[in-house]
């Protein structure tokens, strides 16, 4: 297994270079590990959050789905745009700078949804809340990497797909709890959300800073890149995340609506059940199967996707609640294993000083296919109807994730590289996408 040796600088130059550092009480590795991975599963907590809240938005403020679409897609573009022209910049200035702007910016779009009495003040919010999540994303995925306490890339996937799922599934849990059993539901959940974001924020404060900064903060558009050793590596990723948080997006847009109407229910905590057995099933089969090697975790996990997702479509057709919870967890761990496998292989194969530039440019990929679907379906809910909706785009992306599978398995190591890698290093003529691979593969052997 690779060990990361080549370090840009190492935690303890970083402090030593940096007196103010050196005085300030920091936390142990271990703590600022997890301080990372909790700012990634608070990141995507946040991001879910408003979605049990949707139709009393709509109720209140009386906007049509389309309008509720562009809700959705101010907060994607806000992502899209961090990650895009400021990704990377925390292997320039620290992650620590970085990941502090972020939750500062997450606090003030959380009290713009505490304050929010018209759909003006919603589109605020969002738009914050996702320019924050990518800069938080990004800074945080980069920091996993660096702060690991084995420099386990392995470790690191398996935390990184397991805070991403079980943030998004409790995001929405928790507010569909405050909203059905809680009074004043349109603040409550936001506070809870202020909460956590502050303790991440106070966590931060005394983050020790595992990079040298190299320049001072300055504000330019830096686009995500990706060295061409790691395009291989990257491609498979790539390909993993858009099956697998294809399915998210679908979910968060239609999932409630769809659970609402075939377990005939208003009940918000009932209806959002669906996305919750799908991004816990997805934690839990990460965990399980977590020591998997890659391209085993991205093909198994794909195919699984793909079946869980026919039955989705067969729930809808049907107006079979059981199909659909069924769907859901069968889909939700194939989600959660084919993402952790893609992001296992690339994770190996990142230059020490791009952590944040590849990372990046991963989150501009997964957001894209979290939320192209869900705005799609948004639009085309109303003219299509909801059943047909659930058809036309779980089929699509039930293909995509055979294609995954298929892709998968071709660039599965051969023999003679699995051998290579119990013996040491890969051989040097490997593929990227198969070195990544057997690094993993003989780690579990």
């Amino acid at each position: 297994m690779e060990t990361w040796k080549e370090q840009p600088t190492t935690m303890s130059t970083a402090l030593t270079r940096n007196p103010a550092a050196a005085t300030r009480r920091t936390l142990s590795a271990p703590l600022a590990y997890a301080l990372a991975a909790s700012v990634v599963g608070v990141a995507l907590f946040g991001s879910a959050t408003p979605s049990p809240l949707y139709e009393t938005y709509r109720e209140l403020w009386g906007f049509s789905p389309v309008v509720l679409t562009l809700v959705y897609a101010t907060y994607a573009f806000g992502v899209l745009t961090s990650l895009i022209l400021a990704g990377r910049i925390s292997d320039e200035v620290g992650r620590r700078p970085v990941l502090l702007a972020a939750l500062g910016a997450l606090l003030a779009a959380t009290v713009a949804f505490m304050l929010a009495d018209s759909l003006a003040w919603l589109f605020v919010a969002r738009g914050i809340q996702g320019l924050a999540t990518g800069l938080a994303l990004s800074a945080a995925s980069a920091a996993l990497l660096d702060l690991h306490p084995r420099r386990d890339p392995t470790g690191v996937g398996l935390t990184n797909g397991v805070v991403s799922a079980g943030g998004l599934g409790l995001g929405v849990l928790v507010s569909a709890v405050f909203v059905q059993l809680l009074p004043a539901p349109r603040v409550l959940p936001y506070v809870a959300l202020f909460v956590l974001v502050a303790i991440a924020f106070a966590g931060a404060l005394r983050m020790p800073e595992p990079v040298e900064p190299r320049t001072r903060l300055r504000l330019t558009p830096q686009r995500p890149s990706v060295p061409s050793a790691v395009r291989g590596p990257f491609l498979l990723a790539a390909l993993g995340v858009i099956s697998s948080w294809s399915i998210g997006g679908l979910f968060l847009a239609l999932g409630p609506q769809l659970s609402a109407v075939l377990l005939d229910t208003t009940n918000h905590l009932v209806s959002g059940i669906s996305v919750f057995a799908l991004a816990a099933s997805g934690s839990l089969a990460q965990v399980a199967f977590g020591r998997t090697a890659p391209w085993v975790g991205a093909a198994g996990g794909s195919i699984a996707l793909s079946a869980g997702l026919l039955l989705i479509v067969l729930s809808a057709s049907t107006e079979s609640s059981v199909l659909l919870l069924t769907g859901s967890v069968i889909g939700g761990a194939g989600f959660g294993v084919a993402f952790l496998g893609a992001l296992r292989a690339l994770s190996v194969a990142i230059p020490p000083d791009q952590r944040a530039a590849v990372m990046s440019a991963f989150y501009v990929v997964a957001y894209a296919s979290l939320s192209l679907p869900a705005i799609l379906a948004g639009v085309f809910v109303t003219p299509l109807g909801l059943e047909s909706t659930f058809e036309i785009f779980g089929s699509v992306v039930g293909a995509l994730a055979l294609v995954v599978a298929f892709e998968a398995w071709r660039t599965r190591p051969r023999a003679e590289e699995l051998a290579a890698g119990r013996g040491g290093e890969p051989r040097r003529a490997a593929p990227a996408v198969s070195r990544a691979c057997t690094e993993s593969a003989a780690d579990t052997a």
